[in-house]
């Protein structure tokens, strides 16, 4: 039997590693698996050497904080990988955990396949690495078709799959009363998939919260989380003594409640890609400690955070980052947008345009099935 090793750094490596890994299944039934990974790939009978959250770091401090412990977690990862002897590695986002790790295993035994999904953002940064890259990775599968240029004049094996993100799902009639009041207008919230992003945005996004129910006293705000992280944003929620707020944590669920959403305020991510393909309007934040967001200044070489940004080369959707990510800016924000039709139905139509160019004729998570697949 032909096996896979899943490596991934982060919540949503493991979502988009577990969309094409269900895809593989069905493909191609006759492969063991094991994985650094979470609660997706959990969910697909996929056993994870250790706990994703022990991997899961943000921020240049907090990684040289940690950076002894990373290195453990890396020599553990090796040594597991080449005592499964995979025929693939796949590793997924997450390069400053992922790629050491492919690196290393690479040196140790040349004949496992290495795969990589979701190229490092050379075109934001450190553009050299596509040439240490090319040397231990065989194959990288891409999400933006804009990122080919970069890999192909270094001659390194690179296919746009596109993005599972934007994959329509299949409309399920689901039953929302018992959470939902009727007649309440949704707001969705995304505070971030890692325990440091969302102790940062929390009492933010509350305070924001609080600002709003003064003029909107029919509005319900829905958190979407992870299930590791539901207690960590009730917690935050509680003790604020909020009651206009509930959290999902189901996919399922979270998908419905988005597309009925009148706004969404997230975390700067690919989440954002999954909001405008529910044809959402929204606002992006983003808050990192001063020392993490001088570095970050002067090493990234575009104006924007958000991909959707940085693609149009223009903010069609609002970044409100460091010390503009605040309660009273995003109430600014997020009520000039309620009370201007025009202004939300001109940032779906410029964002549609965009995720057009990011879309492909097939499943992404087909194409990144079948192009794993072809290692095996």
């Amino acid at each position: 039997m032909k096996k896979i090793f899943i490596v991934t750094g982060e919540p949503s490596g493991d979502k988009l590693a577990s969309k094409v890994i269900s895809r593989l299944k069905v493909i191609n039934p006759n492969i063991e698996y094991l994985s650094v990974g979470g609660e997706n790939l959990k969910s697909l009978g996929i056993q994870s050497i250790y706990n994703l959250k022990e991997v899961t770091f943000l921020g240049f401090t907090k990684v040289l904080l940690n950076i002894f412990k990373i290195n453990s977690q890396i020599n553990k990862t090796v040594k597991a990988i080449i005592d499964f002897n995979p025929d693939v590695l796949f590793t997924v986002d997450s390069p400053d955990f992922t790629l050491r790790v492919a690196e290393r295993v690479k040196k140790k035994n040349l004949n496992i396949k290495t795969v990589h999904y979701v190229a490092p953002q050379v075109w934001v940064w450190r553009e050299n690495r596509v040439k240490k890259i090319k040397k231990f990775i065989d194959h990288i599968l891409l999400l933006f078709n804009f990122e080919k240029p970069y890999f192909e004049k270094e001659h390194v094996s690179c296919e746009f799959v596109g993005h599972p993100l934007l994959e329509q799902k299949i409309k399920e009639k689901i039953d929302i009363n018992q959470l939902i009041e009727k007649n309440k207008a949704l707001i969705s919230v995304f505070a971030g998939s890692r325990v440091s992003e969302i102790n940062v945005l929390m009492p933010i996004l509350l305070s924001f919260i609080k600002l709003m129910a003064k003029n909107y006293n029919d509005v319900i705000f829905i958190f979407h989380s992870t299930v590791e992280h539901r207690e960590l944003i009730k917690s935050h929620i509680k003790n604020n003594s909020l009651i206009n707020c509930e959290i999902v944590s189901d996919d399922t669920i979270k998908s419905y409640l988005l597309k009925k959403s009148i706004f969404a305020i997230a975390k700067s991510g690919t989440v954002s890609l999954e909001i405008c393909n529910a044809k959402i309007p929204s606002i992006i934040l983003y808050k990192m400690n001063f020392i993490n967001f001088l570095i970050v200044r002067m090493l990234v070489k575009i104006k924007y955070a958000n991909i959707i940004n940085i693609a149009a080369n223009e903010e069609i959707i609002p970044e409100l980052l460091q010390s503009n990510c605040n309660a009273e800016n995003i109430y600014k924000v997020v009520n000039e947008f309620l009370n201007d039709p025009l202004k939300t139905k001109e940032q779906v139509m410029k964002t549609e345009i965009i995720l057009n160019k990011f879309r492909t004729i097939e499943y992404p998570s087909v194409l990144a099935s079948q192009a794993l697949n072809r290692f095996v």
